[in-house]
């Protein structure tokens, strides 16, 4: 593993989830914890408690301030994507 990189498997008895979670983040890099639980088959308890510890992270960031409804986003990943995309 990469310096600087967060390791989800320090997650503890939540780092399956994590990891099931953080896939799905991979195929669509902003979700919804409904999305997630659809994607993965897990829980909606599971996913968010999944999902919380890769906001923990510093993995995904939720982005609306909602208490429901949420959406989380793949910061990483959308840099990347959104890279060389700028406005001239």
């Amino acid at each position: 593993m990469k310096p600087g990189f967060p390791n989800i498997q320090t997650a503890g008895r939540v780092a399956n989830t994590a990891l099931r979670v953080f896939n799905v983040l991979c195929e669509r890099p902003t979700l919804k914890l409904n999305e997630a639980r659809r994607r993965t088959g897990v829980s909606f308890a599971s996913v968010a408690k999944g999902m919380g510890a890769l906001a923990k992270l510093n993995i995904a960031r939720e982005i609306t301030g909602q208490k429901r409804n949420r959406i989380f986003a793949y910061d990483r990943y959308l840099a990347i994507l959104t890279k060389g995309t700028e406005s001239l």
